[in-house]
């Protein structure tokens, strides 16, 4: 079932008349926005569209006659929800079995065109978002992503616009020092991927340590279902030995292939055919300084077929 056919079966379920297909039109209409919204806060597509699932519900109940602005009213209800979710989320965390990385999305290619999109649901800047707390992380993802005035951002956050403001100073200033150092284009990322590829392919140490940073990091989710390294792996050195000492015991036969993973190139590695790990890299300065391989097969649902994301 399409997303926007489950929008108009769950409003078909509230009832007839004008008010109820106003509120479905709206819904379906932003729902790849409000999708989103969710995603960047929560950095799970399953809880995301849960989100969207109590939005709804929240929504149909409206009286529409009273909001001036229906987006970022959405908007609005979606903000609270995932931050409701969040409390829940950061339980789920606290027991997870090794490092926990957000849930990868299949791509559309316009999502790669939007630069500031892409930046905003990278691998990379979606863990810096991790380490804002929660109120932070929608201030600076409705601020800096979706544009949105501290006004309506107060609304949503419940807090007043100086507070507002301030918060956003804040997360700006802490992701800033934890970004992707320098600028790299699409076209120098899919070079340094498919090096990176031909290296693992042909087990090729050299050309590893070639296109890593002397300092990358290769985090591994596996969710205590599928093995992954439970720590963080430090240093050019160990992560390509421990690549391709992996590869050496592996008794079965893979592929990789380029995908759009979150706006950006990566691998998609299959075993016997069967999809198996999403590798999404962040690249500094024409080097790979981060390696993210998430293996938990319940976070690779959304490898299957594409997701729009839009601002």
């Amino acid at each position: 079932m399409t997303s926007e056919n489950n929008g108009r079966e769950q409003a078909g379920a509230t009832g007839d008349g004008g008010s109820v297909d106003a509120a479905t039109e709206d819904f379906v209409a932003h729902r790849n926005l409000l999708f989103t919204v969710a995603y960047e806060m929560l950095g799970s597509a399953a809880d995301a569209e849960d989100v969207l699932q109590e939005t709804w519900l929240k929504w149909a109940g409206v009286d529409l006659g009273t909001v001036r602005d229906r987006r970022a009213y959405l908007v609005r209800i979606t903000t609270r929800q995932s931050l409701n979710r969040l409390r829940t989320l950061g339980r789920r965390k606290e027991s997870y079995v090794g490092s926990w990385l957000p849930e990868p999305l299949l791509t559309t290619p316009d999502v790669a065109e939007d630069v500031e999109l892409a930046d905003s649901v990278s691998m990379a800047m979606m863990l810096v978002l991790e380490t804002l707390t929660p109120v932070e992380r929608a201030v600076f993802v409705l601020r800096e992503v979706f544009d949105l005035g501290y006004d309506e951002i107060a609304e949503a956050v419940e807090k007043t616009p100086a507070a507002v403001r301030q918060i956003a100073h804040r997360a700006r200033a802490h992701v800033a020092a934890r970004r992707p150092r320098g600028e790299v284009t699409a076209a120098e990322s899919r070079r340094a991927l498919a090096a990176f590829q031909r290296a693992v392919e042909t087990g090729d140490l050299q050309g590893l340590l070639d296109i890593l940073s002397p300092d990358v990091v290769l985090l591994g989710d596996g969710g205590g279902i599928k093995q992954a390294v439970l720590r963080p792996v430090v240093g050019a050195d160990k992560v390509a030995r421990l690549m391709l000492g992996g590869l050496v015991k592996l008794d079965m036969e893979m592929r990789m292939d380029p995908a759009q993973v979150n706006g950006h190139p990566a691998l998609v590695v299959r075993l016997d055919g069967e999809l198996d790990t999403v590798v999404a890299v962040r690249f500094d300065e024409g080097r790979i300084t981060g390696l993210y391989a998430v293996r938990n097969p319940e976070k690779l649902s959304y490898m299957r077929e594409e997701a729009t994301l839009s601002r």
